[in-house]
């Protein structure tokens, strides 16, 4: 009997979202980073994935973690926070990685400053997600699972 196993998603958030619900709640909203996870995880195993949900403050890692999808993952959920604006770095580890990857931002980037309007990240992402709070990590694995699990092209 053969054995299929669950996709493994890897949940990667830059900068600054381990003070979800504590900067700028008008912006980020008012849940917490836990509460960002417990949704991630909850609504992952309602749709059959395994999830790696990791924060980290440092670009380095950051881009070492997607590096570790390569190999590791079906599929990217990235939010470079801070870094989307910024980095070269991360957006040639997305292409590099070659994985399904969504890009979701928690506010309506487009609505803010104007240097936040330019990502470095867009144009290698399979989809792009923003303005709709820590919901959008749940758009991102409903969009991610079908095109893991339908075979929609990235």
């Amino acid at each position: 009997m053969s054995t299929v196993s669950k996709p493994r998603v890897f949940v990667l958030n830059g900068p600054n979202l381990n003070l979800l619900g504590q900067r700028e709640p008008a912006a980020y909203g008012t849940q917490n980073y836990e509460d960002l996870v417990e949704l991630v995880t909850r609504n992952a195993n309602d749709l059959g994935i395994n999830v790696d949900v990791k924060q980290t403050n440092h670009e380095g890692l950051l881009i070492d973690w997607i590096h570790e999808a390569k190999a590791a993952a079906n599929g990217i959920i990235l939010n470079p926070a801070s870094l989307t604006h910024t980095s070269i770095g991360v957006r040639d580890a997305v292409l590099a990685a070659n994985l399904p990857t969504i890009e979701v931002h928690i506010s309506n980037v487009h609505a803010r400053e104007e240097f936040r309007h330019h990502s470095f990240v867009s144009s290698v992402a399979t989809t792009v997600i923003v303005g709709a709070g820590i919901f959008g990590y749940v758009l991102a694995l409903q969009n991610l699972s079908h095109i893991l699990n339908q075979g929609v092209a990235a």
